[in-house]
C-alpha cells in the first residue's frame, strides 16, 4: 500500500459556476490537503483536519493544486505539424496532416512519437485526453501502450477513412470494422484505457463505412464516438453534397446512429438552431477547439447558444491545428472567442471547463475531473508566479478569480510544477524553463 498527502492551496469543482464570484460551485482550501492511497483520493479538505499523522507529506505551498486537465479532442499523429503555415481546413489536411499520418504505419515511428506526445501532455498538466490515432492499428497500439506504461487514463481510437484521402491512409468498410473490433478487444478496459469509435468525418467515409461504424456502435454501446462536425463552410458543403439525402451535416451522423450521450462532435461551429436543439436532445457534446479554429480561420464557436439549449460542451487543444498543448492557453483562447461574440467566460468557469466540465462531457466525473474522495488521483500543481509576466501580474491580484484568470491568459507548461497520475508524480524529469523548484517531501 502506498499513501501520501499533498499539501497546498486546493481547488475542486462541484458544478458549473454561475459567475466569477460563485465560490459555492467549488471546494476551496487556502491551506488544503489531498490524501491519496493506492492511486485513489481518500479525502480532500483543510490540512489540519484531514492529514493523518505519520503519512508522508509533499508540501507544494504556496502553489495551487487542482484536478488534472482533460483534453476532449486531440490528434495523436499531428504533434509534428503544429505551427505549419497557411491554408484552411481542407488544404491543411492534404498538405500537412495526411502526409504526417501516413508515417504511422511504422510501429517504430508511432512508438517514438507516443513518448514525446505523452511527455508534452504531462508537461502541460493534462492527465486525460480523447485522441484520434491514425488509420493504422499500429498507431493505436503505440498510443495505448505508452499511456498504459505511464498509468494514464486515456481515450482513443483508429480513424475510419475509406475515401477522399491518400491510398496509404484508406481502409475499407470491412477492414475498418475488423480492425476496430480487434483493437476494442485488445485495449478497451485494459488498465485505464477506453476505446473510442472514430470515423474521421463524413467526407472521408462512404455510406458503407458509416454503416460499419453504426454496427460497431450497436455492438459496443458503452464506447464513446468521436468525429468532426461543421468546422468550416467548404467542409459543410462537401459533406452535404456527398450525402444529399441528409437534412444538413449533423443529420448525416444522426442517420447512422452516432448521436448520443457518448458522442463527441469536434468543432461544431456553424450550426443551425435546429442542429443545436438536436445536439441537446440527444445528449451529444460539441467540443470547442478555440486555438485551432482561430489558426485555420474556421469561425467562432458559440458555447452560449448551445448552453442555453441545455447542451454540455467540451473544450480541447485540437493538436495539431491547435496552437498550444496547454489547456490553460486553450481556456484563454476560449475567453477571447467569447469576447468576440459579446459573451463572457469567467475564470472560475474556465477552470471548471478544463477539469470537471470535460469530465462531465466524457461521463467520467465519478473517476476524474475533481478531487472528491473515491476518485482517481490525477492532479496538477500550478505556480501562479512561474514566469516574470505572471509574477508581475500577481503583485496586483486581489483574489482567486484574478489568479485563475492570470493563469488562463499568461500560463502554459512553465506554470506546471508537477503532474500526478494515479497518485504518482509523472511530469517529465527535465522541467521547462521558468519552473519553480521541486517540493520538499517528508513525514508530517
Amino acid at each position: 500500500m502506498t499513501e501520501q498527502v499533498l499539501r497546498g492551496r486546493v481547488l475542486s469543482f462541484r458544478r458549473r459556476p454561475e459567475g466569477p464570484s460563485d465560490l459555492a460551485a467549488c471546494d476551496w482550501f487556502e491551506d488544503g490537503a489531498v490524501h491519496i492511497r493506492d492511486g485513489m483520493i481518500v479525502a480532500t479538505g483543510d490540512f489540519a483536519a484531514i492529514a493523518p499523522a505519520g503519512i508522508p507529506v509533499t508540501d507544494h505551498r504556496p502553489h495551487l493544486i487542482t484536478a488534472g486537465f482533460i483534453d476532449a479532442h486531440i490528434h495523436f499523429p499531428q504533434g509534428e505539424i503544429v505551427a505549419s503555415w497557411g491554408a484552411q481546413l481542407m488544404d491543411w489536411l492534404n498538405t500537412y496532416t495526411f502526409p504526417a499520418e501516413t508515417r504511422f504505419a511504422d510501429p517504430v515511428h508511432a512508438a517514438r512519437i507516443a513518448t514525446t506526445f505523452f511527455d508534452l501532455l504531462l508537461m502541460n498538466g493534462t492527465t486525460t485526453a480523447s485522441a484520434f490515432c491514425s488509420v493504422h492499428p499500429e498507431s493505436v497500439d503505440a498510443y495505448f501502450s505508452e499511456a498504459g506504461a505511464r498509468g494514464l487514463r486515456m481515450l482513443g481510437g483508429k480513424v475510419l477513412m475509406d475515401r477522399n484521402a491518400p491510398e496509404a491512409l484508406r481502409d475499407t468498410p470491412q477492414s475498418a470494422y475488423d480492425d476496430s473490433a480487434a483493437l476494442i478487444g485488445r485495449w478497451h478496459g485494459r488498465g485505464r484505457a477506453s476505446y473510442v469509435i472514430s470515423p474521421r468525418f463524413a467526407i472521408t467515409s462512404t455510406p458503407e463505412q458509416m454503416e460499419a461504424a453504426q454496427a460497431l456502435i450497436a455492438a459496443h454501446p458503452d464506447l464513446h464516438v468521436q468525429t468532426h462536425l461543421s468546422e468550416n463552410d467548404a467542409e459543410i458543403a462537401f459533406a452535404c453534397a456527398l450525402y444529399p439525402q441528409a437534412q444538413g451535416y449533423l443529420d448525416i451522423y444522426d442517420r447512422y446512429g452516432m448521436l448520443g450521450p457518448k458522442s463527441l462532435l469536434g468543432h461544431s461551429i456553424h450550426l443551425s438552431d435546429a442542429e443545436r436543439d438536436r445536439i441537446a436532445e440527444t445528449g451529444a457534446h460539441a467540443v470547442h477547439c478555440p486555438t485551432s479554429n482561430l489558426f485555420l480561420g474556421s469561425g467562432l464557436f458559440d458555447e452560449t447558444a448551445l448552453h442555453a439549449r441545455g447542451a454540455t460542451c467540451g473544450i480541447a487543444t485540437d493538436i495539431g491545428a491547435g496552437m498550444s498543448w496547454s489547456m490553460l492557453r486553450t481556456a484563454g483562447a476560449a475567453y477571447a472567442v467569447a469576447q468576440l461574440q459579446n459573451h463572457k467566460l469567467d475564470p472560475l468557469t474556465g477552470f471548471w471547463w478544463i477539469t470537471r466540465g470535460n469530465a462531465d462531457v466524457l461521463g467520467m466525473t465519478d473517476r476524474i475531473g475533481t478531487l472528491e474522495a473515491g476518485t482517481e488521483a490525477d492532479l496538477v500543481v500550478l505556480d501562479s508566479r512561474a514566469t516574470p509576466e505572471l509574477a508581475l501580474r500577481m503583485t496586483a491580484a486581489q483574489d482567486l478569480k484574478d489568479e485563475l484568470f492570470a493563469l488562463m491568459i499568461l500560463g502554459d507548461d512553465r506554470a506546471v510544477v508537477e503532474t500526478y497520475a494515479n497518485g504518482r508524480a509523472v511530469k517529465p524529469a527535465s522541467p521547462p524553463a521558468g519552473q519553480a523548484g521541486r517540493p520538499v517531501t517528508g513525514p508530517l
